[in-house]
């Protein structure tokens, strides 16, 4: 049985833009955890020409209550003109850390 925890894949060029939308999440309670790894490199096609760019890959743990307002919140921070937001539904997991996502991300939430 799926749980109703989700991961949202995001990248950043940098690890201050990375850092300031970690934080922010955290912050705000729309997300328990983002693990950021540096490192990524991506590969893609943008306006007609196939870009390589180094990044920083963003994993983002929320549930479903928050996942469109965390994908929403990404975006505001985000300073690229189209960020990755892709999330998808965890299938299983650790329960204890699934419930302390939720645990997390409901306790009383700070305004954005």
């Amino acid at each position: 049985m799926p749980s109703h925890v989700h991961l949202i894949f995001s990248t950043c060029p940098d690890l201050p833009s990375a850092e300031l939308i970690s934080r922010v999440l955290v912050q705000e309670r729309l997300a328990a955890c983002v693990t950021q790894w540096p490192g990524a490199v991506s590969i893609y096609r943008w306006q007609g020409k196939i870009e390589t760019t180094k990044e920083i890959q963003l994993l983002i743990k929320t549930n479903a209550v928050h996942v469109n307002a965390a994908i929403a919140r990404l975006c505001a921070l985000h300073p690229y003109q189209l960020p990755e937001a892709v999330a998808v539904q965890v299938s299983a997991g650790l329960p204890d850390y699934l419930a302390w996502i939720d645990t997390e991300i409901d306790e009383e939430r700070s305004p954005p």
